[in-house]
């Protein structure tokens, strides 16, 4: 009896933990969504913008993951699912916006960018930190650390784009990352499905 009191502890600690960290990189990402999405139109930059939604995405992502924590392996596997669309779905927005803007390029306010995507940087960085202890605790916390390891390679990303557009005063560099880190995108949707897929096959095995 003694044994299952303390594993049912050890459960109710680390879903807390969870929680905890879950609803604070939430609030984070938002936070960081609402001052890009003004630096992308600000400053004319698909590149931001593909992190713009990104953000937006991952709070989204967050928040379903915050929904099935004490919940089953299947569950936990269906919102691993329901996050690789999520992702694709942000990546699809953020194709038509390359597309567009690869008709009539702009080339973008270079320190604008640099800016905002340092921000960014600092704010997924923290995210990042705070989500790799958990990352070995299920499928569901692997894919949201998978999430927020992309976010910082996007904000590398765009802080390199921004030196870039400054140095040829193009709009090339912003239109070719954007590009890159729409395979980004749709690459992560795929590997959390496929996660997801095996995780679904293992319940029903």
């Amino acid at each position: 009896m003694s044994e299952c009191g303390c594993q049912s502890m050890d459960v109710s600690v680390l879903e807390a933990r969870q929680r905890k960290v879950l609803s604070r990189v939430m609030v984070i990402n938002l936070a960081a969504f609402a001052m890009m999405v003004f630096a992308a139109f600000a400053t004319h930059s698909t590149a931001l913008l593909s992190g713009t939604l990104d953000n937006l995405g991952d709070a989204l992502a967050y928040a379903v993951s915050l929904a099935v924590i004490g919940l089953g392996a299947r569950m936990k596997a269906r919102a691993a699912m329901l996050k690789s669309l999520l992702i694709f779905a942000a990546g699809l927005f953020v194709l038509a916006q390359l597309i567009g803007r690869s008709m009539d390029p702009q080339t973008p306010l270079a320190v604008g960018m640099a800016v905002a995507a340092a921000i960014n940087l600092v704010a997924n960085g923290v995210c990042l930190a705070m989500l790799t202890p958990l990352r070995g605790d299920d499928v569901n916390m692997a894919s949201v650390w998978l999430c927020s390891r992309n976010d910082v390679a996007e904000g590398i990303a765009v802080l390199v784009t921004a030196a870039m557009v400054y140095v040829t005063a193009s709009p090339i560099p912003d239109l070719v990352v954007a590009a890159v880190l729409l395979w980004l995108f749709f690459g992560s949707a795929y590997r959390i499905s496929r996660e997801a897929m095996q995780e679904l096959r293992a319940v029903d095995a």
